[in-house]
């Protein structure tokens, strides 16, 4: 008789109940993970309040860290030890696929297909006691390091991502649209450029936040044009590198106006509606600037990613908004929906 566990499962819009699933057994070439603590990313967040619409019962959490259970016969029992700390790329990467092959496995045509619970559920199924992995996918961590830490090496790893599409360099200015948690992980990384940051955020608190991250200089967008902000503070040019981390169209647009010339513009979020932004073609063909999306960890980004937080280099615990235990799951996601929120993680036993 199969073996079972417990999982998170989003049953109906905004409710959360713990199911039984199937245990997963390894391959010869795979490794069993306990999983030890699970973020929950907007993308469940969505499920969680109907926006984005998937199978139920549906299992996400794809920000995971963990031991290591038991592995199979061809995996090197010296180097993954178990009992080991280990961080996970879940999201899957065909390998085979045009994008694979050109390392850019954060577009992999088969990365939204995986539903690791099939049939009994849907989704990548990070929120459960177990998942199994390739030793592709995982990355060794040191023993003194926190796994509710760690679980940002995920989202880490796209804004490390994202940073690389905008090439910040010394003395650059960088615009930050959104002091959300994904706008101060782009503060931390764009503050290792050495560069000049200025953050547009609505909210006092994640400015004052923005400020004790190091932020130079952050500006509240309902009170003052930031358009016209930002080119008074550049010498009227717009800022070299703009990240916009908001999913609102009309500030899409805005970030484009405060690109200057040869500037970089990145779309970050997803836009939640969907709706098209006006860009004109003669300002971009004579600003030379380049917009562009940044989407998902490459596999090189998440390596970046880990190496930031085993080393010391970022510190974002304090964007860690609370931890809840597996069984207070629904407690767990009523938080994490909350807007003044960052990160709430769930831990498992």
């Amino acid at each position: 008789m199969s073996e079972k566990m417990k999982a998170v499962a989003i049953v109906e819009k905004k409710k959360v109940e713990l199911i039984n699933l199937t245990k997963p057994i390894p391959k010869s070439n795979q490794v069993l993970i306990k999983i030890k603590a699970c973020a929950l990313c907007t993308h469940e967040q969505r499920v969680y309040l109907g926006i984005s619409k998937m199978p139920l019962p549906f299992i996400g959490g794809h920000e995971i860290t963990g031991e290591i259970a038991q592995i199979g016969m061809d995996v090197d029992a010296k180097k993954y030890k178990v009992g080991s700390k280990v961080a996970v790329r879940i999201l899957y990467k065909c390998g085979s696929c045009y994008y694979c092959r050109r390392g850019k496995e954060n577009l992999c045509v088969e990365t939204n297909r995986l539903t690791v619970n099939e049939p009994e559920a849907s989704g990548i199924g990070g929120l459960s006691e177990f998942i199994i992995a390739d030793t592709s996918q995982i990355w060794l961590l040191p023993d003194d390091i926190s796994l509710e830490k760690a679980t940002l090496a995920e989202p880490v790893a796209c804004v490390a991502n994202s940073i690389e599409k905008g090439k910040p360099e010394l003395g650059d200015d960088v615009v930050i649209i959104g002091g959300g948690i994904m706008g101060m992980l782009h503060l931390l990384c764009a503050k290792l450029r050495g560069t000049r940051v200025i953050m547009l955020e609505p909210i006092e608190e994640r400015r004052k936040l923005a400020k004790e991250l190091g932020c130079d200089i952050t500006i509240d967008p309902m009170h003052t044009d930031p358009i016209q902000a930002v080119r008074a503070i550049t010498d009227g040019r717009g800022a070299e590198v703009v990240f916009n981390t908001t999913p609102i169209s009309a500030v899409a647009e805005q970030a484009v106006q405060l690109t200057g010339s040869m500037g970089r513009c990145i779309m970050f979020s997803s836009q939640h509606p969907d709706k098209p932004i006006n860009i004109s073609p003669n300002w971009l063909h004579h600003s030379e600037a380049v917009i562009t999306g940044a989407v998902s960890p490459s596999v090189r980004s998440f390596d970046t990613s880990v190496n930031l937080l085993t080393k010391n280099l970022i510190n974002p615990e304090k964007l860690i908004s609370g931890v809840f235990d597996y069984t207070e799951a629904d407690k767990a996601f009523e938080e994490a929906v909350k807007p003044d929120t960052f990160r709430i993680i769930v831990k498992f036993d």
